[in-house]
């Protein structure tokens, strides 16, 4: 199964003797499924702030990886990790300060109700986790997702990502519905979506299924980057609680200022979750994630059930998670994502005058979405154009990718720490690149 924007073996030839062979190792060893970004694939040896370089040395500006979200190998998180690291590192069953004190800082950031968090490694084990508690809770086990979604790569979260491949059946518990997209279904967008998400807990009871959870990325960035309007998911949600099922807020990779107006992407919407799935950015690459839940919803699982993840919540990686929250406080990281941000989007929404190729310029903070269509009118996928702006933003050492069910939208998500230096250098490369596909 191919995947957008990756490298084609087909390709190997346009590739230097030192790069075939890196790659045929890579596939020896760690087999087939693996995937690489971009026709030429990047070599990274080193990153530092908003830069990855290369193995000839080479700097690339980094517009897509929102791990390293504050920036690659922050001082401040790498001295938390080394300082823990050689003092203790063990699991969650001894008592610890530093777990507490995380969480404590952790939960403030968040509205009232939701007061309890449960640690685990990857974004992905906190979808597994957050469902589980939804399912243990209603005693349902239906879910609905987005058409396009992804929420992860455990058995139970992979079969209800469907941007993963043809190779995922969406499971008989489960049901699929549109992204609410303002681009081609207009303003009524948002009040589609929640008749969708209606339509689908009368389908799954109609098959007597019950429903547990209404499982969503409010940025939904596999879908395409459907950001506004602020609220557009609000009508679905209230439907959803509404009906029993509890709201599950995907916030891994939205989360974390990334949104610039709030901490939380969900907050935008004004909505509150009953639980909410945190990841990716958590320890700017130290894995660790959790689940941020309301207590009610918590106890009757926690009750019947013990929890224990051998490195969920472990100190080296609370002690990354609690420098990475005093890095975006001090730094002030929320309000430089909402200014370069909004900047950015003026920039790209500027070159739209000037390239028929972009149909959209769409997105929030640090999370833009450019679509790209051969024919305005028609709103034509332009994947194959997509594509080749993508390699040619790598060639003129700027990173970013594509994402959306037609593979035709530039998926643009800087780290937080750019400035408008950084914006300026993006936004250049991206003229260029479109420029090129009409020559």
């Amino acid at each position: 199964m191919s995947m957008i924007n990756g490298f084609n073996a087909a390709d190997a030839e346009r590739l230097s003797e030192t790069e075939r062979r890196l790659i045929e190792r890579r596939e020896r060893l760690l087999g087939p499924a693996y995937r690489l970004f971009y026709e030429r694939p990047l070599h990274t040896v080193r990153g530092e702030g908003v830069w990855l370089y290369d193995a000839q040395g080479r700097r690339y500006l980094d517009a897509y990886n929102n791990v390293a979200s504050i920036g690659h190998c922050h001082p401040r998180v790498v001295k938390a990790i080394a300082a823990q690291a050689a003092l203790l590192n063990t699991h969650t069953r001894y008592l610890q300060e530093g777990i507490l004190d995380y969480a404590e800082q952790l939960l403030a950031t968040f509205p009232a109700g939701l007061e309890q968090v449960m640690f685990t490694c990857t974004g992905s084990e906190a979808n597994d986790l957050a469902l589980r508690i939804a399912r243990h809770y209603t005693g349902g086990t239906g879910v609905i997702i987005t058409r396009f979604a992804y929420h992860g790569v455990t058995g139970d979260i992979s079969s209800l990502s469907p941007s993963l491949g043809t190779g995922i059946q969406l499971p008989a518990h489960a049901r699929s519905v549109r992204a609410p997209d303002v681009y081609r279904c207009g303003p009524q967008a948002g009040k589609l979506f929640a008749e969708d998400v209606r339509a689908a807990i009368a389908d799954l009871r109609a098959h007597g299924i019950k429903p547990a959870a209404l499982l969503i990325d409010g940025i939904f960035a596999s879908d395409g980057i459907f950001a506004e309007p602020a609220g557009c998911i609000a009508e679905a949600v209230a439907s959803a609680q509404a009906e029993g099922l509890l709201y599950i807020a995907d916030e891994v990779q939205c989360g974390f200022a990334r949104s610039g107006s709030h901490m939380w992407g969900f907050q935008r919407h004004g909505v509150q979750p009953d639980l909410v799935s945190l990841g990716k950015p958590m320890g700017n690459g130290q894995p660790i994630a959790g689940v941020v839940v309301r207590p009610e919803v918590l106890e009757p699982f926690g009750r019947s059930l013990r929890y224990f993840n051998t490195f969920g919540g472990n100190p080296v990686s609370c002690a990354a998670g609690q420098a990475v929250l005093d890095v975006i406080r001090d730094e002030g990281l929320q309000q430089r994502s909402a200014q370069i941000g909004s900047y950015l989007l003026a920039g790209i929404r500027q070159l739209a005058q000037r390239h028929a190729l972009i149909g959209d310029v769409r997105g929030v903070g640090m999370f833009i979405g450019v679509e790209l269509v051969s024919d305005r009118a028609l709103k034509t996928p332009a994947a194959e154009q997509a594509k080749r702006v993508v390699n040619g933003m790598r060639e003129r050492g700027v990173l970013i990718s594509a994402a959306g069910p037609l593979e035709n939208i530039l998926k643009i998500r800087p780290l937080l720490t750019f400035e408008q230096v950084h914006a300026d250098l993006l936004i250049t490369a991206l003229d260029e690149a479109l420029q090129a596909q009409v020559r």
